[in-house]
């Protein structure tokens, strides 16, 4: 496994993930579906296409170095838990609920799980 490339797509994974949630929590803020079609708003496609497209690499990079795409998919969720809730309290300023909190940290378990058993 080549730690440097895997270090790489994580970092990779993050941001795409970090570009698609951004995208959702300013869709989620929008006064409708519709209004996602208003000129101004269209940057929330390109957004997501940059996101998707950083995904697709991160995902390539992360099984080329790890092998196993649990790995990556581990990886990926990741991201995920640790970007989705700054981002909802930067944009939202909510805290979690208790179920919430307890699907964080249960995600969070798996994640370590997932990399540190083999």
């Amino acid at each position: 496994m080549s730690m440097p490339a895997l270090v790489l797509a994580l970092g990779i994974l993050i941001v795409a993930e970090g570009l698609n949630i951004l995208a959702e929590m300013f869709a989620a803020q929008l006064p409708g579906v519709s209004s996602l079609f208003e000129r101004q708003n269209l940057y929330l496609f390109g957004m997501v296409f940059l996101g998707c497209s950083l995904l697709l690499v991160g995902y390539s990079m992360g099984y080329g170095a790890a092998k196993n795409i649990w790995v990556v998919t581990a990886m990926s969720v990741g991201g995920i838990l640790v970007v989705e809730p700054i981002l909802a309290w930067t944009f939202f300023h909510q805290f979690p609920e208790k179920g919430a909190i307890v699907g964080l940290v249960l995600g969070a378990i798996g994640l370590i799980a997932t990399i540190i058993w083999r």
